[in-house]
């Protein structure tokens, strides 16, 4: 029975429309997998495994009728029953009854299946998917052709006709089994087509383990590992194949293999850049519009206007033979703050958009604030507006930069870089490719940035000034009041902005006049003293919006610019002004109105850097000195005459501290900790869920953290100390490990000041223990020590059993077991003096990884058992401790020999630290699924596993980590035999362990002496 399609795919039933006569009830049928038969969402019988056979031998013949003969032929082949035909009868009466006898028909002494549903078949789908994707690869549209092609390739739920016997099944499984191989290289080409090369080499590692003798999937490999940065590797898995398929086949590569290697060897431009098939159409590249909304009103700068659009025209215009035009133009922009550079150069921008028609790129520097945004932040959010993958993304400055520069090489693209610190800040942005430019925005004249076309912006003519505040204010009111409207713009100085903000809050109170407004500023003594401030002159004008502020409006203007971060939520900005959310919200959308304040996003609210650094003159000026609430425990009250600035950001500290041992809660429920937790006077938020908890910890990561560090005064550093415990989850993701680390050392700073040893101990403690996070072992464990001093002086039970639990944990990973067994022993006494259950399960467990590396493995598993066993009877849900009992298990039970059980354990954790968002644990996992997969012999498992863990701990968990990764991962390649690849993994993390010092350089080189040479 020959059922093959004419083109590709197998050929299948032929099905009909919804409704039409005679339809059965929603019929489904699964042949790519075990044979099912559906009705709706009931499972019917299909019956033996024979009877199975027949369905599908049915199913896969396009509505023709099968003879009993043929029937007979693909149940038993050869040598069939005596009794087969009465046999196959019985099948069919059986399958009639159980389908519907309209669907299995009789017909000329035969049978057929007839009148399928659309989408009836899962086949049929799959090649309905399949001939999508075709399509849409050769219109170029490879985002859609790549998610068709998955959908199709997740319609297989294992083998194909899985259990079902007989000749003619068999030959189907082979046909099915090759089409979707010839399906998985089509998408994983196209990943690697779209610049997915990082992601494809796990799933190419395990693939060509599983068909070490198919060469297309060798091939695809060896481009994924090159274009992902390893060439070496991809010059091994060709050594590797070469050698395979002269052992098993007596054959060289073939010719397409060939020509890789050799150009892979000579380093061939090309084979850097993912290459679409010549005759499909060129895909578009990503075009980022950026730029910011230009201001419907621009007035003036005429002459600035014609001199940046000349030099932005030298860029974007034809080259000339001498070497005149296509260069790369820089046009910087000075002046003090408010005078308009923004709005000149996204004007000017709004202008140029034609001359660059591949996109136009913005950023705000953020250069006058504390904290400027970082090159290498910036690089990468531009690289991924251009169109790369965030896995293609490096990690240095320099590489970035390298990358930032081949990305536009070629395109004409405008990048804006607006508010600019200095040169340095700048210099690694700029495009450095001709048909580019670069328009930048500062404070400062970068007489220091080569090339560049520099601009002195100033205040505006009193013409222009007059002109713009008629635009905004209207000419029917200006007209009449032109002597008052003259004296409003200069008491503004002529800047822009502050001509803006007045004419704005003008045209919002109609029952103002012009002569109103001007007798508003004629109050020289504020305005001018602030005139002759320098940078700080902005404030002047700003005088005249909020002085129009109602108290209240005005109260939420000083208080809310006292925070720091890049933007505060509306619920911690009630908490700073001590209101209902409501109330807050119409005060914060009402100050957006007047420009005062801007709406980052919705329920998100920011200052511009100017008018934050106002807003907190406005409240240390004008704030009464008040009582604060609540101090810390220990700490004497406030005296009468706190500053109400104080207990606004007390309340924000509060409110952090509140929602955040909320989350902890959420995530660690039944944790002893909790109840050493300082509690303040302003409650926090709630969630009904894990993900929402989480959700707001990650979302309010920069703004928490930055409470933090501005807690530098006696009354707040306990909570400040607590919030960093409450909130380590963003220490341990990696996600915010820098600004944590930060916002610990600026504890410890502010406590040593103050003399207290609670709060610099439990600071100190969570640095060390983010340190470890981050393979900073040493540095680890010194603050643990220190920790303890302070911790045992300050009588704190949480730091005396933590820090010794640290100081185990890092003893254990840097090879000094007997200590590591003492301070664990230390910790778990004191877990215990504690009543802190958790907390003991989790000495337990690290303990169990001590008797581990000293070869108690018995012990080992007793111990990790244990814990477990701590987590499991409090049935309090704490998931992610539970998920570190797990793997702890799971590694006592690999070294014990009990595999399946090991699996069981980490395979728990895995899908824990998945759901907690613990990237590093995640990556960890993964790192130990592979260990136990080579202790269970199954190096193509454990190579895969090594792969994922290395896209995932990308960037996080420290050089060390990394080497005990590369470490597995050459001993699944190698047991798969791609021996070239597993020694330029080993040589990797070998260099790794020698620049750490680490004694795991001595397996790596019996590894490497023992191994042969490709």
């Amino acid at each position: 029975m020959d059922d093959r399609a004419e083109h590709g795919g197998p050929r299948v039933p032929q099905q009909r429309r919804p409704g039409s006569p005679g339809e059965p009830a929603a019929l489904r049928f699964d042949v790519l997998g075990p044979v099912r038969a559906r009705r709706g969402e009931e499972q019917l019988a299909t019956g033996s495994p024979q009877q199975r056979a027949l369905l599908a031998a049915l199913l896969l013949r396009e509505g023709r009728t099968a003879t009993a003969a043929e029937l007979i032929d693909a149940l038993w082949g050869e040598d069939p029953p005596s009794q087969a035909l009465a046999a196959v009868r019985t099948y069919a009466s059986r399958l009639r009854k159980a389908l519907d006898p309209r669907v299995l028909v009789s017909e000329s002494g035969g049978y057929a299946v007839r009148g399928l549903g659309e989408g009836a078949l899962d086949l049929t789908v799959a090649q309905e998917r399949a001939a999508e994707a075709e399509k849409a690869r050769a219109a170029g549209d490879l985002g859609r052709a790549r998610e068709v092609l998955n959908q199709a390739l997740g319609l297989w739920d294992g083998e194909a006709l899985a259990g079902v016997p007989g000749p003619y099944a068999e030959a189907q499984r082979v046909r099915l089994e090759e089409w979707r191989l010839g399906l998985l290289e089509a998408r994983l080409d196209m990943d690697l087509e779209q610049g997915c090369h990082a992601e494809a080499v796990s799933e190419l590692t395990a693939l060509t383990a599983a068909y070490p003798l198919r060469e297309r999937l060798r091939e695809l490999l060896m481009l994924a590992l090159y274009r992902s940065g390893r060439q070496a590797e991809a010059l091994a898995v060709y050594a590797d194949t070469r050698r395979l398929l002269a052992e098993e086949l007596g054959v060289d590569p073939r010719a397409g293999l060939r020509e890789l290697q050799r150009r892979i060897l000579q380093a061939d431009p090309e084979l850097a850049e993912p290459s679409a098939p010549a005759e499909q159409p060129a895909v578009v590249q990503v075009r980022p519009a950026q730029l910011p909304a230009t201001v419907p009103d621009f007035t003036g700068r005429s002459a600035f206007v014609r001199e940046l659009s000349e030099v932005l025209a030298a860029a974007s215009g034809p080259g000339g033979g001498d070497g005149t035009g296509r260069v790369m133009a820089v046009s910087a922009l000075a002046g003090i703050g408010g005078v308009g550079k923004t709005t000149l150069a996204v004007h000017i921008a709004h202008q140029a958009r034609s001359a660059f028609p591949d996109g136009q790129l913005y950023v705000d520097l953020q250069g006058a604030g504390a904290r400027a945004a970082e090159p290498e932040t910036v690089l990468g959010s531009f690289l991924r507006a251009l169109g790369t993958a965030d896995s293609a993304v490096p990690d240095s400055l320099a590489e970035r930069a390298a990358l930032y520069r081949s990305v536009l090489d070629g395109r004409r693209v405008l990048v804006l870089l607006d508010n600019a610190r200095d040169a340095a800040q700048v210099r690694p942005l700029l495009p450095g490719t001709e048909g580019c430019a670069a328009l930048v925005t500062s404070r400062v004249r970068m007489v220091d940035l080569a090339g560049a076309h520099l601009v002195d912006l100033d205040v505006m003519s009193p013409d222009e000034a007059l002109a713009l505040f008629t635009r905004i204010v209207g000419e029917e009111r200006v007209a009449s009041e032109r002597k008052a409207a003259l004296d409003v713009v200069a008491a503004c100085g002529f800047l822009p902005l502050a001509i803006r903000i007045a004419a704005s809050r003008l045209a919002a109170r109609r029952t103002w006049t012009v002569s109103v407004l001007a007798a508003k500023l004629a109050d020289e003594r504020r305005r001018l003293d602030e005139l002759q401030a320098g940078d700080l002159a902005v404030k002047a004008t700003f005088e005249l919006g909020y002085g129009a502020l109602e108290p209240a409006q005005a109260r939420a203007f000083r208080l809310l610019g006292l925070a720091d971060g890049p933007d505060v939520s509306l619920a911690a900005a009630a908490a700073v002004l001590d209101l209902p959310p409501e109330d807050a919200e119409d005060l914060l959308e009402s100050l957006v109105d007047t420009s005062l304040l801007e709406s980052a996003a919705p329920g998100r609210y920011r200052y511009h850097d100017l008018v934050r650094l106002y807003a907190r003159a406005c409240a240390e000026r004008d704030e009464e000195l008040a009582d604060v609430g609540a101090s810390d425990v220990g700490v004497p009250p406030a005296p009468r005459g706190q500053r109400r600035t104080q207990a606004a950001m007390s309340r924000l500290l509060d409110f952090y501290l509140a929602t955040a041992t909320g989350v902890y809660a959420i995530e660690r429920p039944g944790e002893r900790v909790l109840d050493h937790l300082s509690r303040g006077s302003y409650p926090g938020l709630e969630f009904p869920d894990r993900a929402q908890a989480l959700d707001w910890l990650f979302a309010e990561a920069s703004g928490l953290l930055a409470a933090v560090q501005q807690a530098g005064t006696a009354g707040m550093l306990r909570r400040a100390a607590d919030l960093l415990f409450a909130a380590v989850d963003l220490g341990e993701s990696g996600i915010s490990s820098r600004q944590y680390v930060l916002a610990a050392t600026a504890v410890v700073t502010a406590a040593q000041r103050t003399g207290d040893a609670y709060a610099e101990g439990r600071a100190r403690l969570m640095h060390s223990h983010i340190l470890g996070v981050s393979g900073q072992f040493a540095e680890s464990d010194r603050e643990a020590g220190a920790a303890l001093k302070l911790g045992l002086a300050a009588g704190d039970p949480v730091v005396c059993a933590q820090a010794p639990n640290q100081q185990g944990i890092i003893a254990l990973y840097t090879g000094r077991h007997d200590e590591a067994e003492q301070h664990l022993t230390e910790a778990l006494a004191a877990f215990r003096a504690d009543r802190n259950s958790p907390g003991e399960a989790s000495a337990l467990c690290n303990l169990s990884r001590v008797h581990l590396a000293t070869g108690r493995i018995d012990s080992a598993v007793s111990l990790a058992r244990q814990g477990v066993a701590i987590y499991e009877r409090d049935d309090t849900g704490m998931a992610l401790r539970l998920a570190n009992g797990k793997y702890a298990l799971g590694l006592a039970l690999t070294s014990a020999g009990e595999i399946a059980l090991a699996l069981e354990a980490l395979t728990d954790a895995l899908g824990m630290f998945q759901d907690a968002r613990q990237q590093l644990w995640h990556g960890m996992t993964l790192f130990r699924l592979a260990e136990l997969h080579l202790a269970d012999h199954a190096p193509a498992r454990a190579a895969a596993c090594a792969e994922q863990a290395l896209a995932v701990l990308h960037g996080i968990g420290g050089d060390w980590r990394r080497a005990n990764v590369l470490t597995a991962l050459g001993r699944g390649l190698h047991g798969v035999g791609q021996l070239d690849r597993a020694r330029v993994c080993w040589q990797e993390a070998l260099a790794a362990y020698e620049a750490l010092k680490s004694p795991e350089a001595a397996d790596v080189r019996s590894l490497l002496a023992s191994a042969p040479v490709g």
